[in-house]
């Protein structure tokens, strides 16, 4: 088949958006990638696994998108983008990742007579009620909850097949009255081809807590920097390692300061993905502290594989997914959302057993389970459907 993908942002980087373009193509589809570029990217390029279009954006059109609902300026600069490329090339199937240009690809699947896939990395009308720049009131008009709410309901009746990363996810959609038959899993486990992680090598007599992502108030970092403070004399060995940027990261910093931790947490800043690696493998154990929400009980992050590939015990909140998962393997340990003194007891019960035991079971898993060979495989079982059904 000939598909159309569909990403509303810059391209690469995407490591779930990459992973699925390389399984298809080996599948033998022939993959067409369209996004827009802020940084003068090149208009057409081919890889080895797809040919990428980009179309450059303007300021205003951008900055529109958090208002498609109200304002669809975004979505006419999409529909306009997208018509061109089926005048070039007939696609038989179009693959929009994530909510926002779903309308524009129910469109296209009436105009064109192709099949539309949804693949939702995440809980979209979730993820705008935690971000900041919906929280304000000017956002909240811009941006209303119960119109994001309706129009998820009634474009995914048009997808003929929905793409969510988690079992939670699944039944979500399910509770909304979709099709249970039309929702696939595929996850963001882990690319063991392209994972290249190296030795560990440890830091001394330091025990090293590792972060690496965004720097938002909803990633809970404000928690673990609170509960070091309540260990510091009990724990002097650990520290903590802050991989990323973001708008909170002004907050933490000034948090550690208060605390007095300023040689306890260090932040690096942004790392290229082969130095954040690097830092991985001299950790002791890797955190994914995310606030309990409608949309973190819905998605999984890439990171909880790569953690427990490289062996790294993980200590997570109790994010629906995340506990499920690091609870089934044994690979890591859990506390509740936004309690720092129970991370802090947590800390202070760690035992050197159970770091030598979480390290084997998370690699166990992902070779055994949630590895992305699996997920690959239902991925291309969908568009083998498409296939049989057309002919």
């Amino acid at each position: 088949m000939k598909i159309l993908m569909v990403l509303d942002r810059e391209f690469p980087p995407d490591l779930r958006v990459e992973n699925e373009i390389e399984a298809l193509s080996r599948a033998g589809h022939k993959i067409h990638l369209a996004c827009f570029t802020r940084r003068n990217a090149p208009a057409d390029e081919t890889t080895e696994s797809c040919h990428i279009h980009r179309r450059a954006i303007r300021d205003l059109t951008y900055k529109s998108s958090v208002g498609a609902l109200v304002f669809p300026m975004y979505f006419r600069f999409w529909k306009r983008f997208l018509v061109d490329l089926f005048a070039m090339h007939s696609y038989d199937a179009i693959h929009i990742h994530d909510l926002p240009l779903l309308k524009v690809g129910a469109d296209l699947k009436k105009k064109y007579r192709c099949s539309l896939t949804a693949d939702l990395h995440e809980n979209w009308p979730a993820y705008l009620r935690i971000s900041q720049h919906t929280r304000s009131l000017l956002g909240r008009i811009m941006s209303p909850d119960k119109k994001w709410i309706r129009y998820e309901k009634e474009v995914l009746q048009e997808a003929d097949h929905i793409i969510v990363v988690v079992e939670e996810a699944r039944e979500r959609l399910g509770g909304l009255g979709l099709d249970p038959g039309r929702i696939h899993v595929v996850s963001n486990t882990l690319n063991r081809e392209h994972f290249h992680a190296g030795e560990a090598s440890r830091t001394g007599t330091d025990r090293i807590l590792f972060y690496a992502g965004g720097l938002n108030y909803h990633r809970g970092l404000q928690d673990v920097i609170r509960a070091l403070a309540l260990v510091k004399d009990a724990l002097p060995a650990f520290k903590c390692w802050i991989l990323g940027t973001g708008s909170y990261k002004k907050d933490l910093e000034t948090l550690t300061a208060e605390l007095g931790l300023g040689d306890r947490v260090l932040f690096h800043g942004w790392v290229p993905y082969d130095k954040m690696t690097e830092k991985l493998m001299r950790a002791d154990f890797a955190l994914i502290p995310h606030l309990k929400s409608d949309h973190t009980d819905s998605t999984i992050p890439h990171k909880l594989f790569q953690y427990m590939y490289a062996g790294k015990p993980v200590i997570a909140s109790d994010c629906a997914p995340i506990q499920r998962i690091v609870r089934e393997t044994g690979s890591g340990k859990v506390y509740p959302s936004g309690d720092p003194e129970a991370l802090a007891l947590l800390l202070r019960q760690l035992e050197q057993k159970d770091y030598r035991e979480m390290s084997a079971n998370g690699k166990k898993w992902v070779d055994q389970k949630y590895n992305w060979e699996a997920d690959a495989k239902n991925l291309i079982d969908i568009y083998t459907s498409n296939s049989t059904k057309e002919k």
